[in-house]
């Protein structure tokens, strides 16, 4: 494989009630695993080239997907939204921060000028079968703009939400899996760490390798790569 071939390295990271729930029906979801655990998210951020979330998240969240730990002075991540018909408002907080920290819009159209005058990058690529931006395309679409603008684009850590999560999983992309565990139970109206893989038989189920289980604070944090 040349290195023009060679897509990004791919983590999912999942902070979830013991049930696979990252929020509840009606949508609360902070703080599900304790401050130990957060702060474990945020090093590993440290480690990635962009944290990547879906367009639900960055609605509901307006988060600001930084590195946040004390002494912390390396680089910022990128941040990336997977936003197929641009919903992302000029007013949320990666749109406003766009000139200091790159924020990167993968979407099916052309960038809309009021986010390119906000400083933010566009990435466009086709739809898969339902209607959703292609993965594959996206993940190669990103490559290429770390290329053009001299900054590595190699790794990526997705934080959010359940149905981006399961369209990578679903891709095959999902090379690693950093799984934090609170010690609740949210019950099947909670809303799902992973949407909807439309699995006919267990024999199609994408497979994972443990590699490591620890304690962080009162949550567990497991460990997982690629089969």
């Amino acid at each position: 494989m040349s290195a023009t071939d060679r897509r990004a390295v791919v983590t999912l990271k999942l902070a979830t009630s013991l049930d696979g729930r990252i929020a509840t029906a009606s949508g609360e979801s902070r703080w599900i695993t304790g401050q130990e655990a957060r702060e474990q998210g945020h090093r590993l951020r440290a480690e990635h080239d962009a944290v990547v979330v879906g367009i639900g998240t960055a609605l509901a969240d307006d988060p600001e997907l930084t590195v946040r730990l004390e002494g912390f002075q390396g680089s910022q991540p990128a941040r990336i939204v997977f936003d197929t018909h641009q919903r992302l408002g000029t007013d949320a907080k990666l749109v406003q921060t766009a000139r200091q920290i790159p924020t990167i819009l993968v979407t099916a159209e052309p960038l809309q000028q009021r986010l390119t005058d906000a400083g933010v990058l566009g990435v466009q690529v086709g739809l898969d079968a339902l209607g959703h931006v292609d993965i594959a395309q996206a993940l190669a679409a990103l490559t290429e703009l770390g290329h053009r603008l001299g900054r590595s684009l190699d790794r990526l850590y997705i934080e959010g939400g359940g149905q981006l999560a399961a369209s990578f999983i679903a891709a095959g992309l999902v090379d690693r899996l950093e799984w934090f565990r609170a010690p609740m139970v949210l019950g099947g109206q909670g809303r799902p760490g992973i949407g909807d893989l439309a699995l006919e038989a267990l024999a199609s189920a994408p497979r994972y390798r443990r590699i490591n289980v620890s304690e962080v604070g009162v949550d567990l944090w497991e460990r997982y790569e690629r089969i």
